[in-house]
């Protein structure tokens, strides 16, 4: 009868046991739960950082590219300067760029000569050729002689027909092969309106094939003395840059119907006069502004008149422009260089 109190106060007892273990055991998985947490909190900051090293190190790469991109610029910017300066100094010089320099270095095996003639000549003139080889060109073996002893080459100029292989192309062929003495400019066309361009034409084949000190152009009804041309030539040698001839101006003629009709005479002002410029029958120009001739030829304007054309090359260039009396063929001038027939 007295043990059933004691089981009633035994149950308290147990209960209180038993929220005391669900207590511990909550707070220790609390604190499991808490330090999971602050382990994937701590992985994902270490995560974060880490992407963000990553990620600089990509824009650091970026920025070394970018860096070497500016420094190779830079660098071309410097060739770039470079060239500028040396071409300027080129054409300081004598308007000459280094690439036709290096061609010339190439060819400077043989001597220097003192000039090269360019008789221009067309179909059916071969009698003005006659008269001229009998008169004062060399021929044959006397040609080599000028040549080697004088330094003056003497060659006839011609183009090519319109008809190309024609009658016309054969019969200089023929009497080249047994003169020698032709500048056959096959890319040429030889009419009298490309006077101008084969003016262009023979300087370019002229400079390619002798280096020399001048480049002469005479027409095929001029005689011509070699000796007292030499020696006029040779007190310009110490000027880099001379156009020598017989200086002129003249009327532009603006009406079609006139034997020297200029197509372009409205661009020579309200004056309509050509600007001062040599004789065509002969002129001379020197190495330097034959090479300018050679290299900018395709942007060279040209008019109807190949002395006009040869004038306006020269306009706005550092050139001395020599009105040498000894080469006015018509008039009797002492010691004159040649004779108009």
């Amino acid at each position: 009868m007295h043990s059933r109190p004691s089981q009633t106060r035994l149950l308290p007892l147990q209960s209180r046991i038993s929220l005391l273990l669900l207590a511990m055991l909550s707070t220790m998985a609390a604190i499991y739960v808490a330090g999971r947490m602050w382990q994937d909190a701590e992985a994902r900051v270490h995560l974060i950082q880490e992407l963000d090293k990553k990620n600089s190190q990509v824009h650091t790469a970026i920025s070394v590219d970018d860096t070497l991109k500016i420094i190779a610029c830079r660098e071309q910017q410097k060739k770039l300067s470079a060239v500028e300066t040396e071409l300027a100094a080129a054409r300081k010089e004598g308007f000459v760029p280094k690439s036709l320099v290096e061609n010339e270095k190439a060819n400077y095996s043989r001597k220097r000569i003192l000039a090269v003639i360019g008789i221009f000549t067309t179909f059916g003139r071969k009698k003005n050729r006659e008269a001229i080889r009998m008169a004062w060109m060399p021929t044959g073996a006397a040609m080599k002689k000028v040549a080697d002893e004088k330094g003056i080459v003497v060659r006839f100029v011609i183009g090519r027909s319109p008809n190309r292989g024609d009658s016309l192309d054969k019969q200089i062929d023929s009497e080249s092969r047994q003169t020698k003495d032709f500048i056959v400019l096959d890319g040429q066309l030889e009419a009298s309106e490309e006077a101008s361009k084969k003016m262009k034409s023979f300087v370019t084949h002229a400079v390619e094939s002798w280096d020399a000190e001048f480049y002469v152009k005479v027409n095929d009804d001029v005689f011509v003395n070699i000796d007292v041309l030499g020696a006029t030539l040779t007190t310009y040698l110490n000027k880099p840059r001379v156009y020598i001839g017989c200086m002129k101006s003249g009327e532009v003629f603006s009406e079609p119907t006139h034997k020297w009709y200029e197509p372009d005479w409205w661009k020579f002002g309200d004056a309509k006069s050509y600007p001062t410029h040599a004789s065509g029958e002969i002129y001379a120009i020197s190495r330097a502004l034959a090479q300018f001739v050679s290299i900018n030829r395709s942007i060279l304007r040209t008019y109807a008149h190949d002395d006009v054309s040869a004038g306006s090359w020269f306009i706005g260039l550092d050139v001395e422009h020599i009105n040498e009396r000894k080469f006015c063929c018509s008039a009797l001038v002492p010691g004159a260089i040649c004779t108009a027939v």
